[in-house]
């Protein structure tokens, strides 16, 4: 069978793993997956994600999701983990930082509820006021 043989074979595994490939980050895009970061259902927002969504979600508002829901995981934990794990930049991390000391201590006041409902109002705001030039300028981990 020779050359021509491996390389048919090597084509034809290549396109099989392109359209694997395929499949699973498409299945990875759905929203309210139940072993994903289900950010509309633990906000109660109902929003689609972004990805299923035909319209890009404004910076500002894929921020705010992004620091809610880590903020959510990283308020009963004693560190935050690596921003680049959780997909973030350093300034998102910077407002995932204070929003989460911010709901600790909300927590430790008044109780679960209220840290959560602080959580989401804190990174709306600041996500807000981060993103309110555009895009920040100091490069993508900025």
């Amino acid at each position: 069978m020779g050359t021509a043989g491996a390389t048919w074979t090597r084509a034809a595994l290549g396109t099989g793993l392109t359209l694997l490939t395929g499949v699973l980050l498409t299945g990875c895009g759905e929203s309210g997956a139940k072993d994903g970061p289900a950010t509309a259902s633990r906000t109660g927002s109902g929003t689609p994600s972004p990805s299923a969504s035909p319209e890009v979600a404004p910076p500002e508002d894929l921020c705010a999701q992004l620091v809610s829901y880590w903020s959510r995981e990283a308020l009963d934990q004693d560190s935050y983990g690596d921003y680049q794990s959780m997909g973030m930049s350093n300034g998102q991390y910077e407002i995932l930082v204070k929003v989460v000391d911010a709901a600790r201590a909300e927590e430790k006041r008044k109780g679960e509820e209220a840290a959560e409902l602080l959580i989401d109002r804190r990174a709306r705001e600041l996500c807000a006021e981060r993103y309110r030039d555009g895009a920040p300028s100091g490069g993508p981990w900025q």
